[in-house]
C-alpha cells in the first residue's frame, strides 16, 4: 500500500518576502530551500503563490522555475483589498480540504496568525499541517497550532548574516552619499534601508500584524524594484559567498573519467532562480556536487524520519529535488553501484537493509564542533595557512560532502568560523582589498 504524504504548498507570498527583506539584512526571498526541505516529507502536488505580483514581477521568474502556480489578487483596485490574498488563500485551502482526499498535509508558508483558525480546521478534517514562516516576522501563536514549523532562516541553504561586513573604502563611496540622502544602501543588487531594520528588528517571534497591512504601497513597490534590479544583473537569489561549487570533487573525477554522458553535466543543478532573462533557460545558477547533495539530502532524511533511511527512499527523495537525476549520467549502471561508490570514499555507510538490494544507508558520524574546527584548520593549512571566506565552505565540503553548520547548531558559515576563532582553531579578519573575510591558522 502507498503510504507516501502527498503535500500541497499555499504561499503567503507578500509576508515572506517583506519578512525576509526585513529581518534577514535585506535579502531576497527564495523558494528552494523550502522545496529541498519538502521534498524529504512527501511528494509536492500543488504549489501556489498569492500575491499582487506587480510588486514582485521579477519573482514570478523564479517561482515559475519551481512550479509553482501565481495566483494573481490586485491590490490597487481604488479601494482597500489588504486581505484579499488571504481569503482567497484560506477558500482554495479548504475547498482542496474537501475536494482532495489524497492531500494528507498542507503546508503554509505565512508568519501571520490570521491563518490560525485555518489550522485548526485543517487539523480538525485529519489533515497535517506545516508551518513556515521567517523567524522575527512569525507570529508567536502560529507554530504551537500547527503539526511542525519550519522557520526559513534555519533551512539548510539559507545563508543569513550575523551582522553587516565592515564597510572598507574602495568601492563604497557610494554608500555613504547614500545614506546621507535618506539612509537607503545597495548592496549585492539590493536595496535595504538601515535605518528602518534598525527600528524594526524585534525579539524571535514577537507577534506582528499583516504585512500588507502594515507596509504602504511604496514599501511593496520599493521591494519590487530592488529584486527586479538584483535579477536584471543576473545575480542569483541567494548569493552568499560560501554557496557550493563543482570544481574538482571526488564523484565528479570518476564520472569524467569514465567518458562522454550523452553530453549532459555532470554537476547537477539546485534548480534555483539564476536571474537569466530568458524563461525557458537554465538556470545557470550554481551546481552542487552530486555527493554534496546526497550527503544533505540523507541527512535532511534522518531528521525527519525516525527509522531507517533506506537506498529506495533515498533515490526518490533525490528524483524529487531534481527529476532529471540518474546515476548513469555519473558513469554508474545503477543507484546501488553509485552508493558502493560513496560508501567505499567514507562519504556514506551502508548496512543491510529489510530487502535484498535496497540497503540501509547512513552518514558517518560527524563528530562534535572541536573535530570540525579541527577540519576547518586542516582545510586552510592545505590552502597555504590562509583563506578567503567566500571559498572555504566548498572546500571543507570536497573533505566532507555532509558537512553544514547548521547540524551542529550554527545560523550561518561565518557564525561557525567566529566560533572556531574563539575557540582558538583559526583567526578571522576583514581584509579591505579582498572585500571579503579572511581566515588563518591560528
Amino acid at each position: 500500500m502507498d503510504t507516501e504524504e502527498r503535500l500541497a504548498v499555499f504561499i503567503d507570498y507578500e509576508n515572506l518576502a517583506l519578512g525576509a527583506r526585513e529581518h534577514l539584512g535585506g535579502m531576497t526571498f527564495d523558494f528552494g530551500p523550502i522545496a529541498d526541505a519538502l521534498a524529504v516529507r512527501g511528494r509536492v502536488v500543488v504549489r501556489r503563490a498569492y500575491a499582487d505580483w506587480s510588486y514582485f514581477d521579477e519573482d514570478r521568474r523564479s517561482l515559475t522555475r519551481h512550479q509553482v502556480e501565481l495566483i494573481e489578487m490586485p491590490q490597487r483596485m481604488g479601494a482597500s483589498r489588504k486581505n484579499a490574498a488571504d481569503i482567497k488563500m484560506v477558500v482554495d485551502a479548504i475547498e482542496m480540504a474537501f475536494e482532495r482526499d489524497y492531500i494528507s498535509t498542507f503546508v503554509m508558508c505565512t508568519g501571520d496568525s490570521d491563518f490560525s483558525p485555518l489550522v485548526h480546521k485543517l487539523r480538525e478534517l485529519n489533515k497535517r499541517v506545516i508551518g513556515v514562516g521567517v523567524e522575527k516576522s512569525t507570529s508567536r501563536l502560529l507554530p504551537p497550532a500547527c503539526d511542525e514549523f519550519l522557520f526559513y532562516d534555519r533551512l539548510e541553504g539559507v545563508d543569513v548574516p550575523d551582522e553587516p561586513a565592515p564597510r572598507s573604502v574602495r568601492g563604497r563611496d557610494t554608500n555613504a552619499k547614500d545614506a546621507a540622502s535618506g539612509g537607503k544602501t545597495r548592496r549585492g543588487g539590493r536595496t535595504t534601508t538601515r535605518k528602518k531594520a534598525a527600528d524594526t528588528v524585534a525579539e524571535p517571534m514577537t507577534e506582528i500584524a499583516e504585512p500588507v497591512a502594515e507596509t504602504p504601497a511604496a514599501a511593496l513597490a520599493e521591494l519590487g524594484a530592488a529584486v527586479g534590479r538584483s535579477a536584471r544583473r543576473g545575480a542569483p537569489t541567494t548569493s552568499r559567498p560560501d554557496e557550493v561549487d563543482v570544481e574538482a570533487t571526488p564523484l565528479e573525477e570518476a564520472a569524467s573519467s569514465s567518458g562522454d554522458r550523452g553530453g549532459r553535466d555532470t554537476g547537477r543543478g539546485t534548480g534555483r532562480e539564476s536571474g537569466s532573462e530568458a524563461d525557458d533557460e537554465a538556470p545557470a545558477g550554481e551546481d552542487v556536487p552530486m555527493e554534496v547533495r546526497v550527503a544533505q539530502t540523507l541527512a535532511d532524511l534522518e531528521a525527519s524520519t525516525s527509522g531507517a533511511v533506506t537506498a529506495s527512499v533515498l533515490k526518490r527523495t533525490l528524483l524529487r529535488k531534481d527529476p532529471t537525476f540518474s546515476e548513469a549520467d555519473y558513469g554508474f549502471r545503477n543507484f546501488g553501484e553509485f552508493l558502493r561508490f560513496l560508501a567505499d570514499r567514507g562519504f556514506v555507510e551502508l548496512a543491510t537493509g529489510p530487502s535484498t538490494g535496497d540497503p540501509e544507508v547512513s552518514l558517518p558520524a560527524q563528530g562534535d564542533s572541536d573535530s570540525t574546527f579541527e577540519l576547518l584548520r586542516s582545510v586552510i593549512q592545505e590552502e597555504g595557512g590562509s583563506a578567503a571566506l567566500s571559498g572555504l565552505k566548498n572546500a571543507i565540503r570536497k573533505k566532507r560532502p555532509d558537512f553544514s553548520e547548521k547540524a551542529l547548531g550554527y545560523r550561518g558559515f561565518l557564525q561557525f568560523c567566529k566560533a572556531a576563532q574563539a575557540a582558538g582553531a583559526v583567526d578571522l579578519a576583514w581584509d579591505d582589498d579582498a572585500d571579503d573575510y579572511r581566515v588563518t591558522v591560528a
